[in-house]
């Protein structure tokens, strides 16, 4: 593989040379990208020999090869170690003054980076904007760990140890466990109207599933997004050639969209909201306080779409459903779902935690995966795009 190690000015960047050797042995190709201020911490000499690579920090050497763009083009995978705050508000702002700015710009690999700073440094407001600016966009956060910092401080900004970000990267290369396969996700909420400018709806964004369609084109799949009322800066993490968006608004929509991806699905994902139910009837015109009705509307009960694909699979045919909950207690929370589970009839269920932090509208989630029984196969907490890797992995370890 072709992996770019990119070092920033902090004093942890004599901990990355034991990266870059690690990734050395592995028999991988590496190219490190200093910054100028990294080179007062570590020189160049150093970086030559461990990298056997020649090491530059300007987009004017080689420029007939144009180095500047040609060494992302090349990467399969790039990690920042240590990313100082200010090379993380470079990123958020898309900077290219140095190789490695222009590098991250020029690339289409994975990207992990591993924070090394002061705690007020990390936690200060900016710092986690960017940082979750950076997880949106499907960059890895990699720590910070909890320690001993310089100047004897302590607390959360200490660059991971070279042997756990070397782990944490190379798993980012993701196992093409899906290739040939073919994938059809709902994602977002539905929306059933009571009027023309009123519905009944849910606060799902539609990011995990869409995390999920980006992960699985990434391992491979050829994959169907059915998107529920998801907005346009959340689909934006899902293109890839090998994902086909689709999009509904109602649940009849969606349940239709479904059933006719599904015939030719090895894998369903049913990550959308669904609303239990719909206005018995939905007025033509805007319905006013003047005409006595808003003070009731009849509902009627939704088709379980999952429920009835999991009825109608073909052989073979795996179905992952989710179900959010808001309960704390961990043993009620699993008791509930797998019995939710059992009712549906599917392979996996996805319980994802519902609070102030995770879930609905929010960047990161946090779940369990429950299979046979009701045992918990798998669990996750942090970005949704992590979370989805988990889940990708949680599906390939069922098909055996």
């Amino acid at each position: 593989m072709n992996i770019v190690v990119g070092v920033t000015g902090g004093i942890a960047a004599y901990k990355t040379v034991q990266l870059v050797r690690l990734l050395i042995k592995g028999g991988h190709d590496v190219t490190v990208i200093p910054t100028a201020d990294a080179l007062r911490f570590v020189g160049t000499p150093t970086w030559e020999a461990i990298s056997r690579n020649t090491v530059t920090t300007s987009v004017h050497d080689d420029v007939a090869r144009v180095r500047h763009v040609a060494l992302g083009q090349a990467a399969d995978l790039v990690v920042i170690a240590p990313a100082t705050a200010n090379t993380i508000a470079k990123m958020t702002a898309g900077l290219a003054e140095d190789l490695l700015g222009t590098t991250l710009l020029a690339t289409t690999a994975p990207v992990a980076i591993a924070p090394a700073m002061h705690t007020e440094m990390w936690r200060h407001p900016a710092t986690q904007a960017n940082i979750a600016t950076l997880r949106e966009r499907g960059v890895r956060i990699l720590g910070p760990a909890d320690g001993e910092l310089t100047g004897g401080d302590s607390g959360p900004g200490r660059m991971l140890e070279p042997e756990e970000i070397h782990t944490a990267a190379l798993a980012l290369l993701a196992p093409q466990d899906l290739a040939g396969r073919t994938v059809v996700i709902s994602a977002g909420g539905t929306r059933e109207p009571i009027d023309p400018v009123r519905f009944l709806g849910n606060r799902s964004s539609g990011r995990q599933g869409a995390a999920l369609a980006a992960e699985a084109a990434a391992r491979g799949a050829q994959v169907t997004l059915v998107a529920a009322n998801v907005a346009a800066d959340v689909l934006a993490a899902a293109k890839h050639p090998l994902v086909d968006i689709r999009a509904v608004g109602t649940a009849a929509e969606l349940g239709k969209a479904m059933a006719d991806a599904a015939a030719s699905a090895d894998i369903i994902v049913m990550a959308a909201a669904v609303a239990d139910y719909r206005p018995a009837a939905s007025a033509d015109q805007k319905l006013t306080k003047e005409d006595g009705v808003l003070d009731r509307i009849d509902l009627v009960l939704n088709e379980d779409i999952v429920a009835g694909l999991a009825a109608s699979r073909r052989e073979g045919q795996k179905i992952v459903a989710f179900a959010a909950e808001t309960l704390t207690d961990a043993d009620e929370r699993r008791a509930r779902a797998a019995r939710k589970r059992e009712r549906k009839g599917v392979d996996l269920l996805v319980v994802n935690l519902a609070d102030a932090e995770h879930g609905f509208e929010k960047p990161d989630n946090a779940v369990e995966v429950l299979g046979a029984g009701g045992a918990v196969v798998a669990s996750a907490e942090g970005s949704k795009r992590e979370v989805a890797g988990a889940i990708w992995d949680a599906v390939a370890a069922d098909q055996g």
